[in-house]
């Protein structure tokens, strides 16, 4: 990260296309370590997967507390001075067992407890609108200069460029 100011040379409309940009200024030698892609214009985006029901808020919380169940359990077989492999692959099994067995628990009652309210399983990512590059001011003219280079070379304007 670089405490220089900071000049938008251009912007896309996908992150393909900004990463084929910055690659583009690196096959021409431009020092890429003074240069970001920054999203701008983010939004949250909530894709919604499936329905909810107990069976389903039950086998995410048993997946959600297996692992971590196994680990502690991992660990405290490994604190076994006698025979830590065996110790701790059996501490493992039953931390799995024991975690899936408390995490389904914890999302029926999670489930419960909302009456209702959010029948949906969902993955929120964040979206940006654009992508612009973003390289150091004094150096900004020739990335300015290379991107418009790329732009010639395609025989084209460079697609989703929106400056």
């Amino acid at each position: 990260m670089t405490d220089q100011p900071r000049r938008t040379v251009a912007s896309y409309g996908t992150y393909a296309e900004a990463e084929r940009a910055v690659d583009h200024l690196s096959d021409q030698g431009f020092p890429v370590e003074r240069t970001a892609i920054v999203g701008q214009d983010v939004r949250l985006v909530e894709q919604v997967v499936g329905r909810m029901d107990y069976g389903r808020a039950a086998l995410h919380g048993a997946a959600a507390g297996a692992l971590p169940g196994a680990l502690i359990g991992w660990i405290f077989g490994l604190l076994n001075w006698l025979d830590p492999v065996v110790a701790g692959l059996l501490l493992a099994l039953y931390g799995l067992i024991f975690g899936a067995i408390v995490g389904a628990l914890l999302g029926l009652l999670l489930y419960a407890l909302q009456g209702g309210r959010r029948d949906f399983a969902s993955i929120s990512t964040m979206q940006p609108a654009r992508y612009d590059i973003e390289v150091d001011t004094e150096v900004a003219e020739e990335a300015e200069q290379l991107i418009a280079g790329l732009r010639s070379v395609t025989g084209a304007p460079d697609k989703g460029a929106i400056t």
